[in-house]
């Protein structure tokens, strides 16, 4: 427990330090509230055009009697709806770091120097970013989606899949998460995909740890955007626990602290990310 502890308590430690640096707070609130702004035009254009869909997609029911064609109909409707708001859930976090992949970056910095030691940058330019970040989160929502069938296919098993499925799919979803979110501050430390998974598994308490409050608070509505900044401030906290960082960093003054759009340290070099 003690390592599950760990991760909450740098959860915890990035909600306050973006409330206690604010405008980093409010500079990290803008990439969620696009996102959401996206999602809920997406879903009410979803809403609307949901009877449209499963009406082109059943011609075959056209000529049946009421109720059961509305019952059909209507079935499928919110069915596609659901889908819809579930695939919106499991994406929000990786559009919001694809869409706010320069302000986290700048955030995740702003936490290094605030911290003290080494502030790497990639050195790579904005589109090269952003193409790993989505090729990278690509790849995650496909470990996820194998995790969620298999899953899926277990809560049909009496009692296991009522109480343990449950327990589980959190835990997946905390610990990709958490992978996620540490993307920001590790990519930037050169570190692939194929490497940031097994330094996750082989802290996974503290991943845990981490990831499923998150996966909890992100259940309810809204709380996503106003979390992400400080999910970040904390992500990078971990990263730096994870490698081993923190025993080496120093204590700077808040003067080496920079405002939002200040100028960054040089780039990592030998990134395999720049090949």
């Amino acid at each position: 427990m003690r390592e599950f502890g760990v991760g909450f308590g740098h959860l915890l430690s990035g909600q306050k330090w973006v409330l206690k640096h604010g405008r980093w707070f409010g500079f990290g609130l803008l990439p969620g509230l696009v996102t959401l702004v996206l999602y809920v035009g997406a879903l009410v254009g979803l809403g609307y055009g949901a009877d449209d869909l499963t009406a082109w997609a059943t011609p075959f029911a056209d000529d049946w009697t009421s109720p059961w064609q509305d019952i059909l109909r209507g079935f499928l409707t919110g069915l596609v709806f659901a889908f819809g708001l579930f695939l919106a859930v499991i994406t929000f976090t990786a559009v919001t770091l694809l869409i706010g992949q320069p302000f986290y970056e700048s955030l995740s910095e702003a936490v290094d120097r605030s911290e003290g030691g080494d502030v790497p940058e990639s050195g790579l330019p904005l589109w090269r970013e952003l193409w790993i970040s989505a090729r990278d989160s690509l790849k995650i929502l496909l470990r996820v989606a194998c995790f969620g069938v298999l899953l899926f296919g277990c809560g049909f098993i009496p009692v296991i899949g009522q109480t343990v499925v449950p327990v589980i799919g959190f835990c997946v979803s905390g610990f990709f998460l958490a992978e996620e979110l540490t993307a920001v501050a590790l990519q930037r430390r050169g570190i692939e995909l194929k490497k940031r998974l097994p330094m996750l598994r082989a802290r996974r308490k503290a991943a845990l740890g981490f990831g499923v409050p998150l996966v909890l608070a992100f259940l309810v509505p809204f709380v996503a955007v106003f979390l992400m900044p400080g999910a970040v401030a904390g992500a990078t906290l971990l990263a730096r626990d994870l490698t081993g960082e923190d025993a080496d960093a120093g204590t700077p003054g808040p003067a080496l602290l920079p405002e939002p759009g200040a100028p960054q340290n040089a780039p990592v070099p030998g990134n395999p990310y720049a090949s």
